[in-house]
């Protein structure tokens, strides 16, 4: 939200309590709220960044074990019917977010373990 070096982002780790960016000097900026947390197998939230959260969005990943050194991540953000006629326009701006940390994140990961 802020686009400033050095922030972090903070998954809160328990059901009802909160995604957000805290920048270097202490200012946060709520994303979302945990709605499942059940490592290592699943993630859900509703993601509320940039909107309201009576206009959040809801994200659930799993996470299935492939052999023995993969997983195999499911995502699934759903919700864009609940705000009417500007869920397709919010969608597609959602799907840019993802296509830009998805590739990110495949990266950051190892391709083996050893």
């Amino acid at each position: 939200m802020s686009g400033e070096r050095g922030l972090e982002i903070v998954f809160e780790p328990r059901v009802g309590r909160r995604i957000f960016e805290r920048t270097a000097d202490g200012r946060e900026f709520e994303w979302g709220e945990i709605t499942a947390w059940e490592p290592p197998a699943r993630l859900g939230y509703r993601w509320s960044i940039a909107t309201t959260p009576e206009d959040a969005t809801d994200v659930e990943i799993r996470f299935h074990r492939d052999g023995e050194s993969a997983t195999r991540v499911e995502i699934e953000h759903r919700g864009w019917d609940r705000l009417g006629a500007r869920g397709p326009s919010w969608r597609d701006v959602n799907q840019g977010g993802w296509d830009g940390t998805l590739p990110a994140f495949q990266r950051a990961c190892p391709a083996t373990i050893g």
